[in-house]
Order: structure tokens, then sequence, then C-alpha cells
């Protein structure tokens, strides 16, 4: 398996994103997506969100290295909010969670967040998610189930995202009628997936206040 850099960059205009990037599907690291003047990049931090949301009950998800093989894994228990962030700040865990919607639960977080639209308002729409993970945590190879252009950005800590395109699905073991991939591609089994070592992707190390595009139909571990 071979992996190249994904190359980060400044002051992208539109036509360059979209002719680039997104006609041409090649990802890229995008360090001003956010503005650096958004009310975000000073106030989302953890002792911030336990102010405002500490109280939530949250699904708590384990090891996805476990159930590669399963079309969903199930969470394994549930806490506060606050209780999750101590716990993520104190040591490494598996633990994580998926697909948390505060900007649902506190709306008014949506005016802190501005950005740099780079598609020219062809693609890009509000669909936020919060994805926290502490350090160990894995989200296991998968392609998004709608397909859709993903901008994802770093706010706290770092994060490492391997990126495979949409034609290596066969090399990595698409599981059928699904979008996840049955092999573990951080510890692979070549004897068992032996096309894994004919994979090419991409690896990006997103810090905060970068944004990772991940073009409609790519895989992505993280």
């Amino acid at each position: 398996m071979n992996l190249s850099p994904i190359p980060k960059v400044r002051q992208m205009n539109a036509g360059d994103f979209l002719k680039n990037h997104m006609r041409a599907a090649k990802p890229v690291v995008l360090k001003d997506f956010v503005d650096p003047r958004s009310p975000a990049l000073q106030k989302w931090n953890y002792d911030y969100f336990k102010s405002i949301a500490g109280d939530h009950q949250v699904n708590i998800y384990g090891s996805e290295i476990e159930s590669l093989d399963r079309v969903a894994s199930k969470p394994v228990r549930q806490s506060t909010f606050s209780e999750y962030l101590d716990q993520i700040l104190a040591a490494p865990t598996e633990e994580r969670l998926f697909l948390f919607n505060l900007l649902t639960i506190k709306p008014e977080l949506k005016s802190d967040l501005q950005y740099h639209d780079v598609t020219n308002g062809k693609v890009l729409k509000w669909l936020p998610f919060m994805f926290f993970g502490g350090e160990g945590s894995v989200t296991r190879n998968h392609i998004d189930i709608d397909m859709s252009h993903v901008f994802i950005t770093q706010f706290q800590g770092i994060k490492r995202i391997w990126l495979f395109p949409w034609e290596q699905s066969d090399l990595l073991y698409k599981l059928p009628y699904n979008f996840h991939s049955l092999a573990n591609v951080k510890e692979p089994d070549f004897d068992e997936f032996p096309g894994l070592k004919y994979i090419n992707g991409y690896e990006a190390v997103i810090s905060p206040g970068e944004t990772l595009y991940i073009p409609s139909g790519w895989w992505h571990y993280i």
C-alpha cells in the first residue's frame, strides 16, 4: 500500500478549486477554509462545550476494528457529554462519539462558524456533524452513504486521515450492499486481503483550523 501526502494550500479561489479538485476528484487541505476571524476558532474547546451542553446524554461507540464484518456498530454505553470529554482528555481511548449533532442541540453555534465557500455556491450546503475521539480512536475505512463532498475541519488536537479513490473499491474488499471495507488497512493481513498490496492512497494530518476536502465517493479511514 502506497500513501502520498495531500497538499496544503491557502487562499484558493473557487475557480481553481472547482477545476483542480472538485471536478478532478482530488483531495486537498485548505488551511483557511474556515475564516481565521471565525468565533469558532476561538470559542470551540472542551471547556466551552462542557459549559453549554455538558449534561447532555451521548451514545459512546467502541473500537470499529472489532466490527469490520458488520454493517453497523452499536453504542457500547452512554454518559454525559462532559464525562466523555473528561475521559478523552485524561488518557488514550478507543471510545468515540459518532455523528453527534451538537449544532442541533445548540443551534446558536452555527453563527460561530464562518467559512469561505470555495464551491461558489454550487454544492456546499449546511449539514453539520461533530466527531469526537481520544488518542487511539479509529473510524473504519468507509464511503459516506450519501456520496457527499466532505469538508472536515479540525478544532482541537490532530487527526490522521487516509483516503482512497472509489476506483480502488475492489482492492479494499467493500462489504457487499454496504459502504464499509472488510479489511483492516492500518494492520493489513496480506494473506487474507492480498489486494491491499496494490492500493494507492493519500494521507493528511490536519491540525486546528485546517480543513480536508474529501471528494464524493472516496474512501476515508480516520
